[in-house]
């Protein structure tokens, strides 16, 4: 039988890889370089220019596809991704950690969840675990100290990040819109009638920084009388914030809370002080817990498109194992208004939108 030619006089290797699998050794001859050199281009490690050129250029030719499998056995690397969520306490977390281990659960992955409390000294710990451990790869929401060094991690595997980002570090991530949600949020209340509004944001997560710039931009242009907090990452501040901007002279007619757990301390510093949402002061707040359509007449919240942001990360972090060398690459979502009770007006109370609903005729 005559051999069908299918390549050139230069690279004369089979192109279709259903006919014969192509390997670094072939893609050496045509480069006319070792399978060494071949390797080290692959890896993206330092390789005279010229050389790289040809093993680029032969790599294209021949069709040639790295065994992901081999190379992960070849670098000790486990079919395990690391987890590092900023606090599991934050139903955010959990419910984007439970997508992430279903997806990885598919594709024959397990996970290591570790847990920082947004303290920098457990997150390189944990890091250091990773790398120890041998993981295929990280998926991290960043501590804030870490986003504002903003270098990036020495780990010899894909990392994605989620929730925060860190710019020019050459990492994947995927996060909400902070600031466009948090305008939202204003801008509703302001929509609602109040002029008077309060938010609390975490100190310790660059999260917290990007929702307060949103509130404070948002109530700067609609013209509202707005006070930001940083909140620290401790039990009870949250709960002293909240009492000292209600026994102030200038209270404010609403609050905006930055995140689930957040609006759950601030609930209680309210039931503490005697006071009714939305009938002595109305609430807002991020994350839509399942507890929340329950409390009065509801929670006004944004709800995070946790399920896509889970799965967009894994999506990112496969796709890393079969690329590792392309561009960074940035995925930012919108969060839904979920508009409830606890945002109306106080003299609005009763008024509208709060009436139990009327069965239908």
């Amino acid at each position: 039988m005559q051999n069908a030619h299918l390549g050139t006089a230069r690279y004369p290797v089979m192109r279709d890889r259903f006919l014969m699998a192509v390997g670094i050794k072939d893609v050496a001859k045509v480069a006319q370089v070792s399978p060494a050199t071949v390797s080290r281009v692959l890896a993206g490690r330092p390789v005279d220019p010229a050389m790289k050129d040809r093993v680029q250029a032969a790599v294209k030719s021949t069709g040639y596809r790295p065994n992901l499998a081999a190379r992960r056995l070849r670098s000790q690397h486990t079919n395990t991704i690391g987890l590092i969520v900023a606090d599991i306490r934050n139903p955010y977390f959990t419910s984007v950690s439970r997508t992430i281990e279903r997806v990885a659960a598919e594709r024959g992955f397990s996970v290591i969840l570790s847990n920082t409390d947004e303290d920098p000294a457990q997150e390189a710990k944990y890091l250091e675990l990773m790398q120890q451990e041998r993981v295929a790869g990280v998926i991290l929401a960043p501590s804030r100290q870490r986003v504002d060094r903003a270098g990036k991690l020495s780990l010899d595997c894909p990392v994605v990040l989620i929730d925060r980002a860190m710019p020019q570090t050459g990492h994947d991530c995927v996060l909400l819109d902070n600031e466009a949600m948090a305008a939202l949020l204003v801008e509703h209340l302001h929509a609602e009638g109040h002029r008077h509004i309060a938010g609390l944001f975490g100190a310790a997560s660059s999260t917290g920084v990007a929702r307060r710039a949103g509130f404070e931009r948002a109530a700067d242009q609609l013209g509202m009388n707005a006070a930001a907090v940083a909140i620290p990452h401790e039990s009870d501040a949250a709960e002293r914030v909240v009492a000292e901007l209600l026994q102030g002279a200038k209270r404010p007619d609403a609050l905006v809370a930055s995140n689930g757990v957040m609006v759950l301390t601030v609930l209680r510093a309210l039931r503490t002080l005697g006071l009714d949402v939305p009938r002595d002061i109305a609430l807002a707040g991020f994350d839509n817990n399942d507890w929340m359509e329950f409390v009065g007449e509801g929670l006004t919240v944004i709800e995070q498109p946790v399920e896509e942001i889970g799965r967009t990360a894994m999506t990112m972090l496969f796709d890393r194992f079969d690329h590792p060398g392309g561009p960074a690459r940035r995925v930012v979502l919108d969060g839904r208004l979920i508009a409830r009770g606890s945002s109306t007006l106080a003299g609005n109370v009763g008024r509208r939108g709060l009436m139990p609903p009327q069965p239908s005729l």
